[in-house]
């Protein structure tokens, strides 16, 4: 009874300290409520700014890309139980991201700036739509699954746990990513955009593309021709006119 409630407590702390997590980075690529936005904090040397902020996002894209890997997944669970693997991996994010978000050394100076109000509101409603796009697409596909909470309250139900089947919800039908879509959206709706801004939205993109082509590959070797199909099908990031009627 013991073990299994330390097993809720640890899922639901990893689950709140990625929602945590995932409000503050919002204001932070905002700069607005919170206490460091991306271009605030002491001015240092653009090269050196460059290079702490090029480690953490190599961590953070390295830390993501390995922990998700099957291989990795078969070998970290010889030490930690099945039940806490998605947790732990949410938990990690969780740490490098806050790592980033901690260290990150500003590089504020300006991009572009859009002047016009009416302009800005767009950007801003934008911005928000694509942190609405992610939020949206992890609950059309399983959201508790994917943060490890329904993997967490099997155990402690004493039940065994299923990987969700794989289906095609109404935005998954639009694109392949769509989770990834509402990144790119946010990186880049910006009415203010400083150099700072800029390295995270190129890196962060970057590490997407390649991103998604790693999960594909495993999702290739893991649902087979179903999902070759869905492949051939359906496209990564910018739907297809008619996508809907088609499918």
């Amino acid at each position: 009874m013991l073990r299994k409630a330390l097993v809720l407590v640890y899922g639901a702390t990893a689950y709140l300290a990625f929602l945590a997590t995932l409000l503050y980075t919002i204001g932070f690529l905002a700069g607005v409520a919170v206490p460091k936005g991306i271009d605030d904090g002491a001015v240092g040397p653009a090269w050196r700014a460059l290079l702490v902020d090029a480690a953490l996002l190599t961590l953070f894209a390295m830390q993501h890309s390995v922990m998700a890997r099957p291989w990795f997944k078969r070998w970290w669970t010889r030490f930690v139980p099945t039940s806490v693997e998605r947790s732990t991996y949410v938990l990690a994010s969780t740490a490098v991201l806050v790592l980033l978000l901690w260290q990150w050394q500003p590089l504020p100076a300006e991009v572009w700036s859009v002047g016009p109000s009416w302009a800005r509101a767009v950007l801003w409603a934008v911005y928000a739509l694509g942190w609405i796009v992610l939020v949206f697409s992890t609950f059309a596909v399983g959201h508790f699954d994917l943060f490890g909470l329904r993997q967490i309250l099997a155990r402690a139900r004493d039940r065994n746990y299923a990987e969700p089947e794989f289906r095609e919800p109404l935005i998954y039908r639009l694109v392949r990513h769509p989770l990834m879509v509402g990144f790119l959206i946010a990186f880049w709706a910006a009415p203010d955009l400083s150099v700072g801004r800029l390295v995270f939205a190129l890196a962060a993109s970057g590490y997407i593309m390649v991103g998604v082509r790693l999960e594909e590959h495993d999702l290739r070797a893991q649902l087979g021709e179903p999902y070759e199909r869905y492949l051939r099908r359906v496209p990564r990031f910018v739907p297809r006119p008619g996508a809907l009627k088609q499918g």
